[in-house]
C-alpha cells in the first residue's frame, strides 16, 4: 500500500510500520560474530565446540543476517511496475525457506548453543507472514493471503511471543503488538470476523499491560490503533442471519459459482480489466491503518475468492523453473492512501505505460469533492472542481483553508481533464464523492472505450443515518454493502 509519504509498506503507518530492523552497518559486528563469540565465551575453549554444531551455527547466522538485509532491501524496491520487484522477491523467499527449515531442522543445537529464543522464531515467521501479504499486494493473487494467515496464526497457536512480556524490553513487546496490528489487516481481507475479534482483545489486553510497565510515548498511537479497528469493524462487513438464525458474513469478492451468467448473444473476450488504481482521500471517514473503508470493500469487489494455495500452485521462490502457477484473473491493483497529486500522476502513468493490448484501466475515486470559487463564464474540463488530493495545507473541521487568489484553479484537485491524456486507452472511472457531478461531462476525445461511473450526490433520507456510520463519501460501496442501487 502507498502512503501519502511515498513510501510502500504493509497498512499502518504509525506504530504498525516503523523500521523493525537495520542492515548491518560497516564496521558493526554481526549476528555471526556476535554469536561465534558467545559460543567461545560460553562452552569454554575453541576444541570444545564440535565442528559441526560451530558450522550450524554460523550457517544459521548467515541465513539470519542475509534475510534481515534482503527484508530490508523490500522498502528500496520501485514502488510502481509489475516487473521490476519479482526476481527480488524470489530471493527473499528462497532465503526465509532456507532459514525457515533450517532452525526447524536443527532446534536444538541452536537452542544450546546459540541460545535462540521463542520470539526469534515467532519474528522469522512474522517476516514471512508479511513477505506473502506483500505478494498479495504486489500479484492481487488472494490465495497468498491464505499463506500470511497460516504464519500469523501458527505463531499465535504456538505461543512464540508469549515469553516477551517477561522480559524487561519495550522494544520485543512493540513487535508483539505490530504483529497483532498485521495478523488483524489479513484475517480482515480474508473476511475471519471472529477471528479479528479474538485478535482485538487480546490485542487489548497487551497494550493495556504494555502502557502500564512501560512509560512510552506511543500510547496514545496505540490506543488510536484500537478505535480505528472498532470502528471498522463496525463498519464492515455486512452480516446477515441465515435461514438457521446463524451468521453469514458476506463478502464482495467473486466466488466460483457467483459469476453471473452471460446473456443470450453477449460477446465476450474483447476487452479484460488488467489494472486499477484504488484511491482514498476523504476526510473523516473510517479506516484502519492506511485502509479505508471504501478501499476495503473496491478492493474486495475486483478478486476473486481466495484458493487453496498450496494444491493449486506452488509457493513463490520455491517454484520449479519448468512450472508455473495457475493463471488467475484478478486485475493487479495499486492502494493509495492519501496520495499528492504528483504520486497519484505516477502511479497513473505507470499503469497506462504497462496497460496490457485488449485491456482497461479502472480508477476509484473516493475523495472529498472540490468546488469551483466562483462562477466561470467557460465550460471547460477545468471549470467544476473535482475531487481533492493530499497536501501540506493547514486543515481545520475538515476544511481545508485556501489561501490562494480564486481566480486561479485548485492545484491540489483531481480535475476531469487531468484524466484526459489517459483516455488514449480503454478507461473505467469511478467517482465516489460529493462533488462527482464535476466528471459528468467526461468527453472521449480519442474514441476509445470509455465508462464514467457517479455517485449520487445526496443519500435518500431512509439511509442517512447508516451511512454517516461509515464515513463519508462511500456511496457507491455503501450501496453495495446494503443491497441497494447505486444512483448513477
Amino acid at each position: 500500500m502507498v502512503e501519502a509519504t511515498g513510501e510502500v509498506d504493509d497498512p499502518g503507518s504509525r506504530v504498525l510500520d516503523r523500521d523493525e530492523g537495520r542492515k548491518v552497518r560497516p564496521g558493526k559486528a554481526s549476528e555471526k560474530e556476535f554469536a561465534l563469540k558467545e559460543i567461545m565465551s560460553s562452552g569454554g575453549g575453541d576444541d570444545d565446540i564440535p565442528q559441526g554444531e560451530r558450522k550450524t551455527v554460523t550457517d544459521f547466522c548467515y541465513l539470519l543476517d542475509k534475510s534481515k538485509q534482503l527484508f530490508n532491501g523490500l522498502r528500496d524496491l520501485p514502488q510502481y511496475g509489475q516487473k521490476q520487484w519479482q526476481s527480488y522477491f524470489g530471493r527473499t523467499f528462497d532465503v526465509y525457506t532456507k532459514l525457515w527449515k533450517f532452525q526447524q531442522q536443527h532446534r536444538q543445537v541452536l537452542d544450546n548453543r546459540y541460545g535462540l529464543k521463542r520470539w526469534q522464531i515467532g519474528e522469522i515467521a512474522s517476516k514471512i507472514g508479511q513477505l506473502y501479504y506483500h505478494y498479495y499486494l504486489r500479484t492481487s493473487e488472494t490465495s497468498y493471503l491464505n499463506e500470511a494467515f497460516s504464519f500469523y496464526s501458527a505463531i499465535r497457536q504456538r505461543s512464540y511471543y508469549s515469553q516477551v512480556n517477561k522480559e524487561d524490553r519495550p522494544e520485543l513487546v512493540v513487535k508483539k503488538l505490530r504483529y497483532y496490528a498485521r495478523f488483524i489487516v489479513v484475517c480482515l481481507l480474508l473476511n475471519k470476523m471472529d477471528v479479528v475479534k479474538d485478535l482485538v482483545k487480546e490485542l487489548s489486553d497487551e497494550i493495556e499491560d504494555y502502557t502500564h510497565r512501560f512509560n512510552t510515548e506511543d500510547q496514545v498511537e496505540w490506543n488510536l490503533v484500537l478505535q480505528e479497528v472498532a470502528a471498522f469493524i463496525e463498519a464492515d462487513p455486512v452480516m446477515v442471519l441465515n435461514d438457521d438464525n446463524t451468521i453469514v458474513i458476506l463478502s464482495n469478492r467473486l466466488s466460483e459459482t457467483g459469476a453471473p451468467l452471460l446473456e443470450q448473444g453477449m460477446i465476450v473476450g474483447q476487452l479484460t480489466l488488467a489494472d486499477a488504481l484504488i484511491i482514498g482521500n476523504c476526510n473523516n471517514q473510517v479506516k484502519f491503518s492506511e485502509l479505508t473503508v471504501d478501499m476495503f470493500r473496491m478492493l474486495q469487489a475486483l478478486e476473486r475468492e481466495p484458493m487453496n494455495l498450496a494444491s493449486q500452485m506452488n509457493k513463490p521462490g520455491l517454484q520449479e523453473s519448468t512450472e508455473k502457477p495457475a493463471r488467475r484473473e484478478n486485475p493487479h491493483k495499486y492502494l493509495l492512501y492519501k496520495p499528492t497529486f504528483s504520486q497519484l500522476y505516477t502511479f497513473l502513468a505507470a499503469s497506462f505505460k504497462e496497460l496490457p493490448a485488449n485491456s482497461v484501466l479502472l480508477i476509484y475515486l473516493s475523495a472529498t469533492g472540490v468546488f469551483p470559487s466562483g462562477r466561470s463564464d467557460s465550460e471547460g474540463p477545468y471549470d467544476f472542481g473535482g475531487v481533492l488530493t493530499n497536501s501540506n495545507r493547514d486543515i481545520i473541521n475538515g476544511d481545508t483553508i485556501h489561501k490562494r487568489n480564486q481566480s486561479y484553479k485548485e492545484m491540489h484537485c483531481l480535475h476531469p481533464g487531468d484524466l484526459y491524456p489517459f483516455t488514449r486507452k480503454p478507461l473505467f472511472i469511478i467517482v465516489d464523492s460529493s462533488n462527482s457531478v464535476a466528471y459528468k461531462n467526461f468527453t472521449n476525445l480519442f474514441g476509445q472505450p470509455l465508462v464514467c461511473l457517479l455517485s449520487p450526490t445526496a443519500y435518500p433520507k431512509a439511509l442517512q443515518a447508516c451511512a454517516e456510520d461509515c464515513g463519508r463519501n462511500v456511496k457507491i460501496t455503501f450501496g453495495k454493502s446494503t443491497g441497494t442501487l447505486p444512483s448513477c
